[in-house]
């Protein structure tokens, strides 16, 4: 069996009673156990998440409607086909968020288990990104560039746009994958975790409906 994380940072938060406790920090609890979970605490990243998800919300909703507008009153509108590329990518995107929920919920197992987990996650959300630009890499060598028509300008605008804000959520889980390497994921960093699968949870559903928005209306 596994042994978990021992460094001081995983040890239990002084107001959990009980000793032993899991990955995540909580006591092994149960009744007549004399262990117990700690009082549920504001989560201040939660709760920043949420905030941060409006705007991006509101972005792509005004985008999707210019390009609504835009198609319906164009007379230059040219559809261009959507790389094959981005079938796949969306296959490794579902596949990141599986992980991701599986690293989030291995944060009461071993710690070789998270690990594994957080690493894979981390790894096919690379493969997005890559496949990403050689998707546009495939437009280019077609001719299909950003302002070729209205039509590649929104597929190149929407794809880049929603690939910049992966590459947010990127940024903070490399950030919690190298303090794992380095036995530095006490219980802010996890807390910081599960808000982040929250946002690339959101990301992916993101991912989804924009490529339903490119097929149907491109």
């Amino acid at each position: 069996m596994s042994p978990t994380l021992t460094t001081p940072e995983l040890e239990a938060p002084p107001e959990i009673s009980g000793g032993g406790g899991g990955f995540d920090g909580t006591a092994p609890g149960g009744e007549g156990g004399g262990g117990g979970r700690a009082a549920p605490r504001y989560d201040t990243y939660q709760t920043g998440v949420w905030v941060l998800l409006v705007p991006i919300v509101m972005l792509f909703v005004g985008l999707t409607s210019s390009l609504v507008v835009r198609r319906g009153i164009s007379d230059d509108w040219v559809s261009i086909r959507v790389p094959r590329i981005l079938w796949l990518n969306t296959a490794v995107l579902l596949a990141s968020s599986v992980t991701f929920e599986r690293a989030r919920r291995a944060l009461r197992g071993p710690a070789r288990r998270f690990g594994t987990w957080l690493w894979l996650t981390a790894g096919l959300g690379t493969a997005f990104l890559v496949g990403q630009v050689l998707g546009w890499l495939q437009l280019r060598a077609e001719g299909v560039f950003l302002a070729s028509n209205p039509s590649s300008s929104f597929f190149y605008l929407l794809t880049a746009t929603h690939g910049a804000h992966l590459v947010g959520g990127m940024t903070a889980l490399v950030y919690l994958t190298a303090r794992f390497a380095r036995n530095q994921f006490g219980p802010r960093r996890q807390s910081a975790l599960r808000a982040t699968a929250v946002y690339w949870h959101f990301m992916d559903v993101l991912w989804i409906y924009l490529l339903v928005l490119l097929v149907f209306w491109r």
